[in-house]
C-alpha cells in the first residue's frame, strides 16, 4: 500500500497509507489529517485542498492543468510551481512515499 507524507504548515509530519486509486485529499480526510478543508468534497470547485508537492515527486504527479490550473490562481495561499489540488492526485504504487505540504491557508 503506498504511503503519503503530509507535512503541516508548522512542520509536523504525518505518514498515512493510501489505497491505490484514492485521491490524496480523500486519503488525508480519511486519516484525519488537519488542514485539508475540502469544502467541495473533491468536485474541483473550491481550491481548499491546496498542497505543495515535493519536488522529487513532481515529475510523477505532473503540473496542474486545465480547470485545476485556473482554480489554483484563486487559492487562498501563495501559488507555487509545485502547487496542486490534492483532490486531483490519484494515488498509485509508483507514488509510494509521496510528500506533500499542506498550504497554510485554505
Amino acid at each position: 500500500m503506498p504511503k503519503i507524507v503530509f507535512t503541516r504548515p508548522d512542520g509536523t509530519a504525518q505518514t498515512v497509507d493510501a489505497r491505490p486509486g484514492a485521491s490524496v485529499m480523500e486519503t488525508g480526510i480519511k486519516h484525519g489529517v488537519p488542514g485539508i478543508v475540502a469544502e467541495c468534497g473533491g468536485a474541483l470547485s473550491c481550491a481548499t485542498c491546496h498542497v505543495y508537492v515535493g519536488e522529487e515527486h513532481l515529475p510523477l504527479v505532473g503540473a496542474a492543468a486545465g480547470f485545476e490550473d485556473e482554480m489554483l490562481d484563486d487559492a487562498a495561499s501563495e501559488r507555487r510551481p509545485t502547487s496542486r489540488l490534492s483532490c486531483q492526485i490519484a494515488m498509485c504504487d509508483e507514488l509510494d512515499g509521496l510528500a506533500v505540504t499542506i498550504a497554510p491557508v485554505q
